[in-house]
């Protein structure tokens, strides 16, 4: 297949939205917060010239479906979420990239299904269960959303229902260096096109519960074990994880085999720096 072609896939009571395109191995690329499949549009365009592109939305996000209930939003669901698409388009094995809730839902992945993944490249983030178990007050001050979207319904879906845009855009703005400007506005429109959806309100909150009340414990009883594949990763030189942490030590007792390299700009740099972006996954992925 070499168009872009929109498509759902159903797993059990959710539908999955995603997109393939290219041809060439198989390659899946998950979105982060407050995103959606769109943002992976440029980045997308330069890896089908050698991949076989998969984008799709989390649960939760963009035009998937929102399941109700937080234990459903937890990284381990979203995770067999797409195990199961990639087995329903006949992938068995495949490169796997993720950014911000993409990427823990790649690591997360990569643990409970070590044999699919080919490779396995995450961006600005550092582990869960650190960020969540070794939080300073810097870490505390740049994440403080997560504690925000955590809170129990329907605080903070009624805070930010009142005014999606404001709140949302606020933080793409919020985690490095970046302007409104340096998102591209046609992906900015289909953002916030998901993002006014209160049902995704409610989920993207759901997904930040389920981080602390799920994951937090799901990742506890897995410190010890590594991702094998050879690993990737990837962050903002100038975003908030970088300013307080050193990202590429933060994975060296969780990933074998790992190369560390800053991109330019901030959190997310993806939609800043799709190029540079595009470019360090080509020179990192076989095939």
């Amino acid at each position: 297949m070499t168009d872009a072609a929109s498509l759902t896939f159903a797993n059990g009571d959710q539908t999955v939205a995603y997109d393939v395109s290219g041809n060439g191995p198989p390659v899946l690329l998950l979105h982060g917060f407050p995103q959606t499949r769109a943002m992976w549009r440029p980045i997308a365009a330069q890896l089908r010239t050698r991949f076989t592109v998969i984008t799709a939305d989390l649960r939760g996000y963009g035009d998937s479906s929102a399941p109700p209930r937080m234990e459903d939003m937890s990284f381990r669901a979203m995770s067999d979420d797409m195990i199961a698409l990639m087995a329903h388009l006949g992938h068995d094995r495949f490169h796997l990239v993720g950014h911000d809730r993409g990427a823990r839902t790649a690591h997360r992945m990569a643990l409970d299904h070590a044999g699919a993944i080919q490779t396995l490249t995450v961006m600005d983030i550092v582990p869960t269960h650190l960020l969540l178990d070794q939080m300073t007050t810097p870490i505390a001050r740049a994440y403080y959303h997560w504690f925000f979207l955590a809170q129990p319904a329907p605080l903070p879906e009624t805070m930010i229902g009142h005014d999606p845009d404001a709140y949302f855009e606020r933080c793409l703005l919020g985690f490095g260096k970046a302007e409104l400007s340096d998102f591209d506005p046609v992906l900015l429109d289909d953002y916030r096109r998901a993002w006014r959806d209160p049902r995704k309100i409610a989920a993207m909150c759901n997904d930040y519960r389920a981080a602390i009340d799920v994951d937090f414990a799901l990742d506890a009883a897995d410190l010890n074990r590594r991702v094998t594949c050879p690993s990737l990763v990837l962050f903002g030189k100038d975003g908030a994880v970088a300013r307080t942490l050193d990202v590429g030590a933060t994975w060296l007792d969780r990933l074998t085999e790992m190369q560390a390299k800053p991109i330019p700009g901030g959190h997310f740099f993806p939609d800043q720096y799709p190029d540079e972006t595009a470019q360090a996954l080509l020179d990192f992925l076989p095939g």
